[in-house]
């Protein structure tokens, strides 16, 4: 093989205009043989995170692939995040796929966050169903989808707002204080465990989703107490987002993880600093992306629409996604093509050194076998 070509892509967006330094607002690299155009592509897209030079890009592309490491106006801007209007940006990149790489069938590929992502992609295409967030207009974008030809989900989690229930701390009791605690449902204070009981697990799962409520009460509250004023919409913080008791006590869902470490490190640590997810957000972003009563970025939904044979990949040392997040969402999957895959690695696959490449030749053996 003559080497890997890497080009970036920048196209205009059915939602925004181009910026005015004149970035497009959809934008990646695609990956692919010097010598080729692949009659296969992947497209990779995330919430936020850029994923133009994903770790799996020049793998696949070595093994005769295209690979368009994707993103939307939202890549480093999940505080302003819309399903729908994503939606649009990832369907420019199929399209681009389609058109002009000449790619004749299309892998979705949903990593990390972008499971449930790629998953409403897929589901939007072949069953349109999302609707606008309060407030804001249908997107005619959005009706036309061109759909993928095989999904895959690879170390991914069951949805935006069920990570962020799952890891957050239900003790907050004042949401403008950072500090402030219930000690009968701190995580972190020890006469709680670790090892929690079977009574404390079953107390802090259900506050985890009444904390999730009350902000959605909250958000629906300040959205009508701003209807009719200058201000449509507003920034808010939810602070302490990296408590999910699985981080902390690893005989909850054994498996070949790290204990009490998540994807910052010690979850206490992380837990009281500034970096998260969801800790910046519209109001009418926590209703597209993080509640649980209104969100549209569960994965559960969304993969019962898909029917294109699909694969899951589970890293088994992953911190912070759980076999369970892996076998719920293959049972949500109705393709009557599906395959289940565990390999002993962390979530982004740097460990082991030879987890990456073992993953890429089980995707591409499994996309082979699949080929037309």
């Amino acid at each position: 093989m003559a080497g890997i070509v890497r080009e970036f892509i920048g196209l205009p967006s059915p939602v925004v205009g181009r910026a005015g330094a004149g970035g497009h607002p959809c934008q990646g690299i695609y990956h692919r043989p010097a010598d080729a155009w692949p009659a296969t592509a992947f497209i990779a897209t995330h919430y936020n995170v850029d994923f133009s030079e994903h770790y799996l890009a020049t793998l696949l592309a070595e093994r005769g692939f295209g690979f368009l490491g994707w993103n939307t106006r939202f890549r480093g801007n999940e505080a302003h995040f819309l399903l729908d209007h994503a939606l649009a940006e990832i369907g420019v990149g199929v399209r681009w796929l389609r058109e002009q790489a000449g790619a004749r069938q299309v892998v979705l590929l949903g990593n990390s966050g972008g499971g449930s992502l790629m998953a409403a992609y897929q589901s939007q295409a072949v069953e349109p169903n999302i609707t606008p967030v309060a407030g804001m207009r249908p997107l005619a974008a959005i009706d036309d989808l061109p759909p993928g030809d095989l999904f895959i989900a690879l170390a991914a989690h069951s949805g935006r707002p069920e990570v962020l229930t799952a890891w957050l701390d239900p003790s907050v009791t004042d949401e403008n204080d950072p500090v402030s605690a219930d000690s009968g449902l701190d995580p972190f204070n020890v006469a709680n465990g670790p090892p929690y009981s079977a009574e404390f697990q079953r107390r802090y799962r259900a506050a985890q989703r009444a904390r999730n409520e009350r902000i959605t009460d909250w958000v629906l509250g300040e959205l009508a107490r701003l209807a009719g004023t200058r201000c449509r919409d507003r920034l808010f913080t939810t602070c302490r987002s990296w408590a999910d008791l699985r981080m902390i006590d690893p005989t909850i869902e054994p498996s070949d993880r790290r204990p009490n470490w998540c994807y910052l490190g010690d979850p206490v640590k992380a837990n009281y600093g500034v970096f998260g997810v969801g800790t910046v957000s519209t109001l009418r972003t926590w209703l597209s992306m993080w509640s649980l009563r209104t969100s549209q970025c569960t994965a559960a939904p969304h993969l019962a629409r898909i029917t294109v044979p699909a694969l899951v990949v589970h890293a088994t040392a992953d911190a912070c996604v759980y076999a369970s997040d892996a076998r719920t969402l293959y049972g949500a999957i109705a393709a009557p093509d599906k395959t289940l895959e565990f390999i002993k690695a962390d979530h982004y696959l740097q460990e082991p050194a030879t987890a990456r490449a073992q993953t890429a030749g089980l995707i591409t053996a499994w996309v082979a076998s699949r080929a037309h």
